[in-house]
């Protein structure tokens, strides 16, 4: 082997074993805006924390579609992205929450507190596993970011208002066992991926859009909490609207295997 085949040899391992800088510093900040809320949280200083993971969700959002832009997809950021993901939104806002009111139910807020961050980890892996699987108009179960922005919601909001009393602790406890359970319930849930950037929209839309950005503006922690909150009650009503019809959601992508023979055995749900 020639001086040229080694080092051509070199420079391929060096390029497979290299990682992309800038959508893995995405996610890399998205880690520490979830850490910086935890730390917070120590501090006292909840309405911060629920802001940083916020923060952290935008940052992750924004890490994927960077990659594709860039043309910077690989496996070891899908890795990073997923083990950030239990950081920031699986185990901050339990530790957040269970700081901020949780620890007043002693072993019963403990439990809660975990079961949200088991059913975090549950759901990262299942959608790790369902990848290809499912049509990507749908999620199973709600996104784990949106079980924090419900969790984080309440928190930014109750400080935002001054306090809702001595009942919000109860609220606490039941939202995020309600947040927990629903990352892992087999229910369809609109998943937005339809939605394009690149699609042409009517000028009303841009006008409706405007519109969207403003009452954000006016009332972020209301307005943030009540669209999670809803959103995470749609799968719920859809699903028992068309139970009730007797109509059944596909979100299962069938097997080319399957389409070749002209099967109609489609596993379905709902």
């Amino acid at each position: 082997m020639n001086p040229n085949q080694k080092f051509n040899q070199k420079m391929t391992h060096l390029k497979q074993n290299s990682i992309y800088l800038l959508p893995n510093s995405f996610t890399i900040a998205a880690l520490f805006s979830a850490f910086y809320a935890i730390t917070e949280s120590f501090h006292g200083r909840f309405d911060t924390a629920a802001v940083a993971i916020f923060v952290s969700m935008i940052l992750d959002g924004m890490d994927g579609r960077v990659a594709r832009l860039t043309n910077s997809q690989s496996a070891f950021g899908e890795q990073l992205d997923s083990l950030a993901d239990m950081v920031s939104f699986g185990v901050a806002p339990a530790l957040i929450v269970y700081n901020w009111e949780l620890f007043e139910f002693g072993k019963l807020g403990y439990g809660v507190a975990f079961i949200y961050c088991a059913c975090a980890a549950l759901r990262l892996a299942l959608f790790n596993t369902l990848i290809g699987r499912v049509h990507k108009k749908w999620f199973i179960g709600i996104p784990s970011p949106t079980a924090a922005a419900l969790v984080m919601g309440l928190i930014w909001l109750d400080n935002s208002y001054g306090g809702f009393g001595e009942g919000v602790k109860w609220v606490a406890l039941l939202l995020t066992l309600f947040a927990g359970l629903s990352m892992v319930a087999q229910i369809p849930f609109w998943s937005f991926k339809e939605l394009s950037v690149k699609r042409k929209v009517p000028f009303f839309g841009m006008i409706l859009l405007v519109l969207a950005v403003m009452i954000i503006a006016l009332e972020p922690p209301l307005v943030l909490f009540a669209f999670f909150f809803c959103y995470s009650l749609s799968g719920y009503i859809q699903y028992a609207l068309r139970w009730w019809k007797g109509e059944q959601i596909n979100v299962w992508i069938q097997p080319e295997s399957s389409q070749s023979s002209g099967s109609s055995d489609e596993e379905e749900c709902c």
